[in-house]
């Protein structure tokens, strides 16, 4: 294990030195020529490292996503109430919504902190959805289910109608 740290480490080192080294250099293609650029001093080019050297490792992970609080993503849900299968470019828009927007509810109630059991109801319509539809997320698959898509929606609407401390 010290090993591989000090291995690490002088990586690291080599890495940072060539970095310094390289924007020091003064060559002229890196520099810009003080009358074409009067207000400015000096201005050099970023270098780039030598494809044979280790990236250095970020300590600074992006972390994952979050999952929306279920008020955030029932809030989502309600707002395709907004819109419908006006015209056929919308309606599969609006289709695919729906479904996006139940996907982003279930996940948002399997991780509340009251449990996947308070949401049983909601969680099975969902499940049922998802058995029935399969993997096929295509628009004539979602037109040919069209009512069990926005049926869903709307028996979940009720149920969270009656359960206000979820979604205020």
């Amino acid at each position: 294990m010290p090993a591989r740290r000090l291995r690490l480490g002088a990586s690291m080192l080599t890495v940072v030195l060539a970095s310094l080294l390289l924007s020091c250099s003064g060559s002229p293609d890196t520099a810009v020529n003080d009358s074409e650029s009067p207000s400015h001093g000096v201005v050099h080019k970023a270098a780039s490292a030598p494809a044979t050297e280790q990236p250095i490792p970020s300590s600074t992970a992006e972390p994952e996503p979050a999952v929306e609080k279920v008020r955030d993503a029932f809030a989502g849900l309600q707002a395709t109430y907004n819109d419908g299968c006006t015209t056929e470019g919308n309606c599969e828009y609006f289709l695919g919504r729906v479904l996006d927007e139940l996907t982003g509810l279930d996940e948002s109630m399997k991780v509340d902190p009251q449990g996947p059991g308070h949401f049983e109801e909601p969680l099975a319509w969902i499940a049922a959805l998802r058995a029935e539809l399969g993997d096929d997320s295509s628009f004539a698959n979602l037109k040919r289910h069209q009512g069990l898509l926005t049926g869903t929606r709307d028996k979940i609407n009720a149920w969270m109608q009656g359960h206000p401390e979820d979604y205020r």
